[in-house]
């Protein structure tokens, strides 16, 4: 199988002592692409999960107040529900979530920590900069997500969104 050679990759930047994971990605794209891309469920359900999983939103209501509730499944189909609760909103500039482990119902049930989340977009003299800032309770429960898989799936999905800008699939 083929793979695409990605222009840019994630910095990703653990700090234990701050309880914080910052990834940074830079896109070949303009922002207004970029910020459709984050708030658009037909746009999201393409490419916010890791290869070969797939991910279907169940409710997109992109406002302050607003969740986003998806599952992600695996080739089996076995469904790993999830919710985000937005928080702020500053369009083409930053979103603000809390987010966590959900049931189909979109209860929040543990399992892992919930975290929050700050998403910034910047113009870039080639496109735009993406920066999330995820924030933990505390250094085990970032060690926790950081050993889930986290990191390498947040990587891997902006491998996708850069497929798609690619494809001029946006």
């Amino acid at each position: 199988m083929k793979q695409a050679i990605m222009k840019h990759e994630a910095e990703i930047t653990k700090d234990l002592s701050g309880k914080k994971i910052v990834v940074t990605r830079a896109f070949d794209a303009p922002l207004e692409k970029i910020w459709r891309a984050f708030t658009q469920r037909e746009i999201l359900d393409k490419w916010w999960a890791p290869k070969p999983w797939g991910i279907e939103t169940k409710t997109l209501d992109f406002k302050p107040g607003g969740i986003w509730h998806f599952f992600m499944f695996d080739q089996a189909g076995t469904r790993y529900w999830w919710r985000v609760d937005y928080l702020t909103i500053d369009p083409q500039r930053a979103i603000t979530t809390t987010g966590g482990p959900s049931d189909e119902n979109a209860q929040f049930t543990g399992g892992l920590p919930s975290m929050q989340r700050l998403t910034e977009f910047a113009v870039s003299a080639t496109g735009t900069v993406v920066s999330i800032t995820i924030k933990f309770e505390n250094e085990s429960d970032l060690e926790k997500m950081a050993g889930s898989g986290m990191l390498e799936g947040t990587a891997a999905v902006f491998n996708n969104l850069e497929e798609l800008l690619a494809a001029n699939a946006i």
